[in-house]
């Protein structure tokens, strides 16, 4: 009965979260913002990522943050460093974003900006290779990084997380070198578990692969056709 009963409850939180989900992803859609959810473990890469993200892209596109972090905004004062909107969400004990934490920064946003302006909504999900990739916020695009000292077994051992990803980014890939690591069947386990994603070799350090990573960006923002809204929208 109890295995039942946390099954069900399970499935019932799963189908709340993807109805909040479908309920952000129409206001994006509204406002023509274009929404990504940056996932990994612990320690991956995923703020220097965003900082590199944001030093090159910021002066050309409108671009937004929504940091999760279970206890502090070390990682989004970081970020507002770069001059973009960062909101950050503590989510205490819970270990990945949800749609209706997400929604939350929505509407922090929108009491000062219009989000109608902005092109690019970055979603820095909470360390973890489970959880975060249960949970649709809202995105268009989901984004695994995989360090390469994590090793090639990770994508077989955390299947979900890889099957979901549009695009993994292997982190820290200027310590490859240095590691007794084998990116050949490395990529082959991520091409078991999803063979379409696309797989970026980047380094947030040396900035070596970055500029593969933000044509991506750029790719996913301008194949957008959705309809941008001239007057600020109410958030519902």
């Amino acid at each position: 009965m109890h295995q039942t009963f946390d099954a069900a409850l399970e499935i019932n939180l799963l189908h709340a979260n993807q109805a909040g989900a479908d309920h952000n992803r129409s206001h994006f859609d509204e406002w023509g913002i274009r929404c990504l959810n940056l996932m990994s473990s612990p320690g991956a890469g995923k703020t220097a990522l965003l900082e590199r993200t944001l030093a090159a892209l910021s002066g050309e596109l409108k671009i937004t943050v929504i940091e999760g972090d279970m206890t502090t905004e070390l990682d989004a004062d970081r970020l507002r460093q770069y001059g973009v909107p960062v909101i950050a969400i503590n989510t205490g004990r819970s270990c990945h974003l949800d749609s209706k934490m997400v929604a939350g920064g929505i509407h922090s946003l929108a009491k000062d900006y219009d989000p109608s302006k902005f092109d690019l909504l970055l979603v820095e999900n909470v360390g973890n290779l489970v959880c975060p990739a249960e949970f649709e916020v809202g995105e268009h695009g989901k984004v695994a990084l995989l360090s390469v000292t994590e090793g090639e077994d990770k994508p077989l051992k955390y299947p979900l997380m890889f099957r979901e990803a549009d695009c993994l980014l292997l982190t820290k890939i200027d310590l490859a070198p240095y590691l007794e690591i084998d990116l050949p069947r490395l990529e082959a386990n991520v091409r078991q578990i999803n063979p379409q994603v696309t797989i970026l070799p980047v380094s947030a350090k040396t900035g070596e692969g970055l500029e593969n990573w933000l044509a991506w960006v750029r790719l996913t923002v301008n194949s957008s056709q959705q309809t941008v809204v001239s007057s600020r929208p109410t958030v519902q």
